[in-house]
């Protein structure tokens, strides 16, 4: 798919606080992929394919700058349902999830910051 000259992807312009970010949006998303369909939540699994589309998205540079506020609000939403889908019922796995998620947060706001 990605070809070295004129390829699909538009990597070239990438810093480290973008890789740094797309790690943290797969991490977040292979981690709800996993934990829907562990626990047979395919609301779940779904945001978890939405977090890894928004890295194909953002890896071929699709209004890239609109993807930072778009993350942050998906991102956002994702605690209050973790929250109430849970009712007590906390994993570890969960909070180290909510940890990423709040980094990814911050980090995409930086770089949405920076890019104006």
């Amino acid at each position: 798919m990605a070809q070295a000259s004129g390829g699909y992807l538009k990597t070239e312009s990438l810093t480290p606080g973008h890789w740094f970010a797309v790690l943290l949006v797969f991490v977040t998303g292979v981690i709800h992929v996993y934990a829907g369909i562990i626990e047979g939540r395919i609301p779940v699994s779904l945001a978890g394919v939405g977090f890894l589309g928004a890295i194909v998205l953002f890896l071929l540079d699709y209004r890239r700058r609109l993807l930072y506020p778009v993350g942050i609000v998906y991102t956002v939403v994702q605690f209050p349902l973790w929250y109430v889908a849970n009712a007590g019922e906390y994993t570890t796995l969960g909070y180290v999830d909510k940890t990423v998620q709040a980094v990814l947060i911050v980090v995409l706001a930086f770089l949405y910051w920076t890019e104006r």
